[in-house]
């Protein structure tokens, strides 16, 4: 997948709305890989609506969404499952993690379909992010901050062209936000990825080619 487009875009909810002033709804935005762009936005704009969208989750949009100019309203089954496991690794605001399994236990959900690290990999980025004394807690047991960190490790854990990261530092400190942004760009690098990432105010502290507001 090199582009992800939005031709229009504009969450259901907001039509009607006179005064929409935003770098992304009704407009036509480009979105390359490995380029990377911060999506700057204020609480009730949409921008976690925006990745749903990406990510297929919800269509309650007007407009269109293409991957390499296809609309993804016309994706099947097998293609969402492929574009998943492939080519848009994401991060959701909420994380997603399973309470009852431990932080190794949820990065491995991801890793057995993927295959991608190897343990040692994994581990390795357990200790990069000063959670290696974490691997056997359950997820219900540690902090948002930490829990954030083995989410982003989990996200890392996969092929991809494009890193989809909504608000991905929220609840770290300026120290391990850095520690964050370094290893996501490295893993972006490496594959020649895209980064989108989202962010309501603490950014993720990386060089970005364009940023946009919501």
């Amino acid at each position: 997948m090199e582009q992800i487009t939005l031709n229009n875009t504009l969450p259901r909810v907001f039509a009607g709305h006179d005064g929409i002033h935003s770098d992304v709804w009704l407009q036509d935005i480009h979105l390359e890989r490995g380029k990377r762009y911060l999506i700057s936005a204020e609480s009730g704009t949409g921008k976690s609506s925006m990745c749903s969208y990406i990510y297929g989750y919800r269509q309650d949009y007007s407009g269109t969404i293409a991957f390499d100019g296809t609309d993804i309203r016309t994706m099947t089954v097998a293609q969402w499952c492929d574009a998943r496991q492939r080519h848009i690794a994401y991060l959701p605001q909420d994380m997603r993690l399973f309470g009852e399994l431990t932080a190794m236990e949820n990065v491995e959900l991801k890793n057995r379909l993927t295959g991608f690290k190897s343990r040692k990999e994994i581990i390795k980025l357990f200790e990069t992010m000063g959670i290696a004394d974490k691997v056997d807690s359950l997820a219900s047991k540690l902090s948002i901050g930490q829990q954030q960190r083995v989410a982003i490790i989990r996200t890392l854990c996969q092929p991809c062209d494009f890193i989809l990261l909504d608000e991905p530092v929220s609840h770290l400190d300026d120290e391990n936000n850095r520690i964050v942004a370094n290893l996501i760009t490295q893993e972006a690098t490496r594959q020649g990825a895209g980064i989108i990432a989202t962010s309501v105010g603490n950014h993720l502290k990386m060089d970005v080619d364009k940023v946009f507001n919501l």
